[in-house]
C-alpha cells in the first residue's frame, strides 16, 4: 500500500515538472488554507522544486487557527512562504459593490454571504496570479476528485488555477497521501472548511459527506439522500468544469 502510494505521488512529482518546463516557467506556488489538500500540495511541489516552490498564505477575516495549522503544514514540507492579509482589500470591494447597488435599490441581502465567500476565493486566486506572473511561476490547486465532481468549488477562484495534481484523489487517498507525506495530524484531524465565514464547513454545506461521494464515485451504494445531493450537485456545476459556452453564429460577417 505505502510503496503504491509512494510510486503515485513520485509519478505526480514528475507531472509537475514535465508542466512546468513544457510552459517554459520556473517553479510553482500555492494557496495555503490550513486544510489537508493544500498540505498535501505543498508537499509535492516542494518535491518537484525545492528551490522554486511557494506556499502563500492568504488571510481574510480567517480562523487563527487555520493560519496556525496552515504555517506548520510550510513547516513541516520546508516550503518558502509568503503571508499577506487581504482583509482591506476584502472589505473595500464588499462596501464599493454593495453601496453602488443599494444606490440602484436592487441589493439583495439574502444572497451576500455567498457572495461574500466567492469574493474571498477570487480575491486570492488574484493574489497568487500576481505572484506567478512576477516569478514566472504556475498556480497549483489544491481541489479532490469529490470537489471537482460535486463543483465544491468557487469558478475562478480556488478554481482558477494553471495546474491540479490531486484532481484524481478521492478524499479519503488525500488523507493516506497527507500521512505518507508527513502532514501534521493537527492538520489531517480537522474536520473539512473552505473557511468561508464563521463555522462554515464542507459538509455541513454540502449536505452529504465526502464518505459517501468517495462511496458514489468509487460505484458503492450510499442512501438515496446522498445520491440525489450528489447528482443534483454535480448537474448544477457543470459549467464550472466547462469553457464558457459561445454562440455558434449561422451567418458569417464577410467571409
Amino acid at each position: 500500500m505505502k510503496q503504491d502510494i509512494n510510486a503515485r505521488i513520485n509519478e505526480v512529482v514528475l507531472w509537475l515538472r514535465e508542466q512546468v518546463n513544457n510552459c517554459g516557467a520556473k517553479g510553482l506556488v500555492v494557496g495555503i488554507s490550513g486544510g489537508v489538500d493544500s498540505a498535501v500540495v505543498a508537499c509535492l511541489i516542494k518535491q518537484a522544486f525545492p528551490n522554486n516552490s511557494l506556499g502563500v498564505i492568504l488571510p481574510i477575516k480567517s480562523d487563527i487557527k487555520d493560519i496556525k495549522d496552515g504555517n506548520l503544514s510550510i513547516k513541516t514540507c520546508d516550503i518558502e512562504c509568503l503571508e499577506i492579509d487581504l482583509k482591506e482589500e476584502h472589505n473595500s470591494i464588499m462596501e464599493k459593490v454593495i453601496t453602488q447597488l443599494d444606490n440602484k435599490s436592487i441589493f439583495n441581502d439574502n444572497t451576500k454571504r455567498i457572495m461574500d465567500a466567492n469574493l474571498r476565493a477570487r480575491l486570492r486566486m488574484s493574489t497568487l496570479y500576481a505572484i506567478a506572473n512576477n516569478l514566472n511561476y504556475l498556480v497549483v490547486g489544491t481541489d479532490n476528485k469529490a470537489e471537482i465532481y460535486t463543483g465544491y468549488f468557487t469558478k475562478y477562484g480556488d478554481g482558477g488555477v494553471d495546474l491540479q495534481p490531486i484532481a484524481e484523489l478521492k478524499k479519503h487517498e488525500v488523507y493516506e497521501w497527507a500521512r505518507i507525506l508527513g502532514v501534521p495530524n493537527e492538520v489531517i484531524d480537522k474536520e473539512p472548511s473552505a473557511g468561508l465565514w464563521k463555522g462554515q464547513t464542507d459538509e455541513k454545506e454540502m449536505g452529504t459527506t465526502y464518505e459517501k461521494i468517495d462511496l458514489y464515485l468509487e460505484g458503492k451504494p450510499i442512501p438515496e439522500k446522498d445520491l440525489k445531493i450528489i447528482q443534483k450537485m454535480h448537474k448544477n456545476s457543470a459549467h464550472k468544469r466547462a469553457i464558457p459556452p459561445s454562440p455558434k453564429l449561422t451567418h458569417c460577417s464577410g467571409e
